[in-house]
């Protein structure tokens, strides 16, 4: 009876093993959350990054909103800028479960 449950830990042991070890090959996508804080421009129907503001020419027709709130009105990015501040990235499994929890950085603080 030890034989078998000892056997059954080795076996459990080397399967969470294969698959730690396989995260790290597994390609995944890091997109910016629903959440990310936007600038809405109104006038041209788009959005800004935060990053991205100083240098947009922006109207005074601005809201301060979400990403989510963005998409749902159809708005697009506003320069090339807000497009590369929001580009998901491309992380393996590994790369991307430590950046949820917070043990690496991601590009961008507020995702």
């Amino acid at each position: 009876m030890k034989k078998k449950k000892n056997r059954l830990f080795i076996w459990m042991i080397v399967f969470i093993c294969i698959v730690v070890i396989a995260s790290f090959f597994i390609p995944w996508t890091t997109k910016p959350s629903g959440e990310t804080r936007v600038i809405l421009e109104h006038t041209y129907k788009t959005y800004i990054a935060p990053l991205c503001f100083e240098t947009s020419n922006a109207t005074n027709f601005l809201e301060e909103s979400t990403l989510q709130s963005a998409q749902d009105l159809d708005y697009k990015p506003h320069s090339s800028c807000t497009e590369d501040a929001l580009k998901a990235e491309n992380d393996s499994l590994f790369e991307s479960i430590l950046k949820e929890i917070g043990i690496i950085g991601k590009k961008r603080n507020n995702w």
